[in-house]
């Protein structure tokens, strides 16, 4: 039995969401995995989403940061492709990257997550949280955490 049947990889805007696919690729060219790379579309959770369809600076905002999300995966995409993984795409919205991430690990039958981890401290890291803690602390699959 194959214990990283199908891999999901956390992809954001980061150098070190990078590496983290570099990683799964290794991984599911050894192992004859597929892939599900993933980037999450966060609302703003110090706002209420009702200001977010009103306000047409932010809905083209939101359009703008999905289209970059997508092109980021499209681009990553290919390189698993070319090693013959299976390989998809997927973008989430309006929950926190690591709701997107764990629901994702629930829906889409994940056996381990790669992501990066940005290193975040202090006051940083007690406001803005640490996505990685977050889904190492509560997947139920084995994740693994590149770090800068």
């Amino acid at each position: 039995m194959n214990n990283y049947e199908h891999i999901l990889v956390a992809i954001d805007e980061s150098p070190i969401s990078y590496a983290a696919a570099e990683h799964a690729l290794e991984l599911a060219t050894a192992f004859k995995s597929k892939v599900t790379l993933l980037s999450v579309i966060a609302v703003d959770p110090f706002v209420g989403v009702d200001f977010y369809k009103i306000a047409p600076a932010i809905t083209e905002h939101f359009m703008k940061a999905e289209e970059n999300a997508l092109a980021r995966l499209n681009e990553l995409k290919l390189s698993f492709e070319r090693n013959d993984i299976p390989v998809q795409t997927k973008v989430v919205h309006g929950v926190s990257p690591s709701e997107g991430i764990l629901n994702t690990v629930l829906s889409d039958g994940i056996s381990v997550v790669f992501m990066g981890s940005h290193g975040r401290t202090g006051l940083e890291k007690a406001v803005l949280g640490s996505v990685a803690q977050n889904v190492l602390n509560k997947a139920k699959v084995p994740v693994f955490i590149i770090k800068q």
